[in-house]
């Protein structure tokens, strides 16, 4: 069986792959039976020179390798037919812009297995980049606050070597810190990375509880609180809701958010929103003397959706925008009255050296194993989303309607 590290070809450029060149050298001499190969790359944070020095082949056509492994989405007109392809195609939550694609996949009998489809037994992800959108995410958050009050000057991640260059900036604003009240969501990977950065910063946690009496006095310190779903949901009927009711009955809930709203005075999100979940706040929430938070680093970034200052993606060269909640509108983000809003939707691009070691590293321990022990754990069969025939999979048939309703100009 042979491997290809394809090239990126989505613009903006994507200079993460999903093997770097020590662990490429690994996987080869793992399983004897495989071949890798990569396809040269003018913008991969490792160069073709990198790949040899480790005997990896580099080539320019990859037409005879027989499984596929990039990271973003591959434009439709570079898709080999009949081919496995491994990416982030974007089409699992039945993403409009990228219906094409999967109709494109379909049309060319491809056998797509989407990152974000390979799970264990239980659906839990295996792999991903989530603790690099976390650590970059909040590292912006920091950044912006400085940025807006005049407080420091911090790079961009965009603009440092790795990650022991970002605990190097952020000790150097850790004692030029104003007192704030920082709420995160979420309790995954994201979630994780975020805190590795207030670790750093050696900010004070709360008990949720205990966050929420901060507004019972004057706070001169940093403190932060993590929220999980049944924080900042309750049932409409009073009663707290489970962990299981919040996942999936989100029609038995409404939004608990405020309380949170009216102590926090920044917002890093790292939380997962599903479909037909209540909002955390709306527009209307932003617009009550209640509403403190002056700053959100929305991680997880629903465009217009619970987070409802997010009101588009924000991008690496220009990650930061305010909100005016009197107007509903995009302003500057130093705007008086304002909400400072991050909210970049390709966050790890900005580590791509050590998202893509760490990346790499889930791949060889939990997905290339299955392509040589029969897929003993099923690891592949649940990833697998069309088949050689141009169909879709059981488990991915509720995509029907997405991929066979009427085109659609975007």
């Amino acid at each position: 069986m042979k491997f290809a590290l394809i090239q990126e070809r989505k613009s903006p450029p994507d200079r993460r792959v999903v093997l770097s060149p020590v662990q490429a050298a690994v996987f080869k001499d793992a399983f004897a039976k495989a071949e890798l190969v990569a396809e040269s790359s003018a913008i991969r944070i490792f160069n073709d020179a990198a790949y040899m020095a480790k005997g990896i082949e580099v080539v320019t056509d990859v037409t005879d390798a027989d499984v596929l492994l990039g990271v973003k989405e591959v434009p439709i007109d570079g898709l080999i037919a009949g081919k496995k392809y491994f990416f982030f195609s974007h089409t699992i939550k039945k993403q409009p812009y990228n219906r094409d694609l999967l109709r494109a996949i379909l049309d060319k009998k491809i056998e797509l297995y989407d990152h974000e489809t390979i799970v264990d037994e239980n659906n839990n992800r295996l792999i991903g980049f989530g603790r690099y959108a976390g650590l970059v995410g909040a590292y912006n958050a920091f950044r912006a606050l400085g940025l807006r009050d005049g407080l420091f000057e911090m790079p961009k991640v965009n603009d440092l070597a790795d990650f022991d260059e970002v605990k190097t900036e952020l000790n150097k604003i850790k004692n030029q810190l104003p007192p704030i009240n920082i709420v995160i969501t979420g309790s995954g990977k994201v979630a994780g990375g975020i805190l590795e950065i207030l670790e750093i910063l050696e900010i004070k946690q709360l008990l949720p509880k205990e966050f929420l009496q901060l507004g019972q006095f004057q706070n001169n310190q940093i403190v932060f609180t993590q929220l999980d779903v049944e924080d900042y949901y309750t049932r409409k009927d009073g009663f707290k809701p489970t962990k299981t009711e919040c996942y999936n009955t989100p029609e038995l809930l409404e939004s608990d958010f405020m309380k949170f709203a009216a102590v926090g005075g920044m917002l890093i999100t790292g939380h997962f929103y599903g479909d037909g979940a209540p909002y955390f706040f709306t527009r209307e929430d932003m617009k009550s003397p209640d509403f403190n938070i002056s700053m959100v680093a929305d991680v997880s970034c629903d465009i217009d959706g619970p987070i409802a200052c997010t009101l588009r993606a924000s991008t690496i060269e220009d990650p930061i925008y305010g909100y005016d909640p009197a107007t509903e509108t995009e302003v500057p983000f130093k705007t008086k009255n304002s909400i400072t809003v991050m909210a970049v939707d390709n966050l790890p691009c900005e580590l791509p050296k050590d998202a893509s070691e760490g990346f790499g590293d889930m791949f060889i321990d939990r997905v290339l194993p299955a392509f040589f022990n029969n897929d003993a754990d099923g690891i592949l069969e649940r990833a697998r989303m069309t088949t050689h025939d141009g169909k879709l999979t059981h488990r991915f048939e509720y995509l029907e309607d997405y991929v066979y309703e009427p085109k659609t100009k975007f």
